[in-house]
């Protein structure tokens, strides 16, 4: 099993992860079975993803798509759950359609359409940007309606839930707490739609209590994303 030099080997980053992740469940008075751990592998080798899977791991989730879709390639023999969770050109959502069984930034109706309408059904979040910057990924907060009634009523998509990255500069529960609360209003008006993506290495302990389902964490398992020249 290929391990990086120095500190903690990968299984022991992905146990104490892990419980850290159970015990912060706990704390908030949830199951801890209830999450799931997407473990982001941007810039990391198959190799990598291979020894994660050797030790349990079956969700996987990619930033860019050209390195999913060769990673995806590679690894084609293992039973694994992509999630791809960066930001999606439309013109390139059918073929991340292709490899990954969930799509967790869905913030626009051009990529619901090209979405739409593939098999098998695939299941997706509406990304809402929880900041007050209109570049960042993510449907404002008064598009989420619109945005999560065209999802529902897209033939061959499912809607999960609603996803969001915590600014750095707000305290990060602050923003989960935003984003549950748009997560509320999703589900009243589509049913089942109530699983929540949010928290990755620095802060999935407030999103867990702020409900979320779903944790994108990467370098606290992975270690530090090599150097790319």
């Amino acid at each position: 099993m290929t391990e990086l030099p120095g500190g903690p080997s990968l299984a022991e980053r992905l146990t104490e992860v892990t419980g850290r992740i159970a015990d912060a469940a706990r704390e908030a008075g949830r199951d801890p079975a209830d999450l799931t751990t997407i473990v982001v592998t941007k810039f990391h080798p198959a190799s990598l993803v291979r020894d994660l899977h050797a030790l349990g791991v079956r969700d996987f989730g990619e930033n860019r798509h050209q390195e999913a879709r060769e990673k995806a390639a590679e690894l084609a023999d293992l039973d694994l759950s992509w999630h791809f969770i960066g930001q999606l050109q439309t013109k390139k959502a059918r073929q991340v359609r292709d490899y990954a069984r969930v799509i967790h930034s869905i913030d626009r109706e051009p990529l619901v359409a090209a979405l739409a309408a593939g098999s098998p059904p695939l299941d997706v979040f509406l990304q809402v940007n929880l900041t007050d910057d209109p570049e960042r990924g993510g449907a404002r907060p008064v598009e989420v309606p619109a945005l999560a009634d065209a999802i529902a009523a897209a033939e061959g998509l499912r809607l999960l839930g609603v996803m969001g990255v915590a600014p750095l500069d707000e305290e990060p529960r602050a923003a989960f707490a935003r984003l549950r609360e748009l997560g509320e209003a999703v589900a009243r008006a589509v049913p089942g739609a109530t699983a929540m993506s949010a928290g990755m290495s620095h802060d999935f302990r407030e999103a867990i209590a702020e409900g979320a389902t779903h944790l994108r964490i990467g370098t606290a398992i992975t270690g530090n994303r090599p150097v790319r020249v």
